[in-house]
């Protein structure tokens, strides 16, 4: 299995600037990065990276400054060139590089799921994994993509399978979702927030977070 991880290694996070400079973001996201490369290896898989400009990790890199849609469609047409000539494709996972809660063993259950396209949604309509074993599907970033990625498996007359998974779910755009990370992660990401003096906050019931 092909597994790709997209990186937008130019001002990543953006929507973590209210408690994260530019240089901070750039940190944190590399973080999440090696702790989702470390994962699918644990997993064991091989993980690239598709990144929009050169970055460095312990993976190989592609860079392609394209948006994510055709950046990752470039890497499903080439292995659908590869199923019209060989009569089978090699399966094509994309894991999105900022699921800093993601384990082997969530990874593991996408990765083993029946199904021509297997579909781990994120909160809020998105689509935070894939598997792609169709040689005709292609995928559409933008808006509700979960949605629209069923739609077009169905399209292309492909079976769907979703996987259900709170650690795939969860990926980190937003201040509260950094309660998540010191909640329950435990790499790089984890760690990367704790020496930056970010703490869990409980008022009045609810789970916050604070800086020192």
């Amino acid at each position: 299995m092909r597994v790709v991880v997209p990186f937008a290694a130019e001002t990543p996070k953006t929507r973590l600037d209210d408690v994260l400079d530019a240089d901070e973001r750039d940190g944190f996201a590399l973080a999440m990065l090696r702790d989702v490369l470390d994962a699918v290896r644990d997993a064991g898989e091989e993980p690239e990276v598709l990144a929009t400009a050169p970055v460095s990790v312990d993976a190989p890199v592609t860079v392609d400054d394209r948006a994510l849609t055709p950046a990752v469609n470039a890497v499903l047409e080439e292995s659908g060139g590869e199923a019209t000539a060989t009569g089978k494709m090699e399966p094509v996972a994309v894991v999105m590089a900022d699921l800093a809660l993601a384990t082997p063993e969530a990874l593991g259950r996408l990765f083993d799921a029946g199904g021509d396209v297997v579909v781990a949604p994120g909160r809020g309509g998105g689509t935070n994994a894939l598997v792609v074993r169709e040689p005709a599907f292609r995928v559409d970033y933008h808006g509700a993509s979960y949605l629209d990625h069923r739609r077009a498996a169905r399209d292309v007359g492909a079976e769907v399978t979703v996987v259900d998974s709170h650690r795939l779910a969860t990926d980190v755009d937003t201040r509260a979702d950094l309660v998540e990370v010191l909640l329950h992660g435990g790499g790089r990401a984890r760690a990367w927030l704790e020496t930056a003096g970010f703490e869990l906050a409980v008022t009045e019931g609810r789970v916050g977070i604070a800086r020192r």
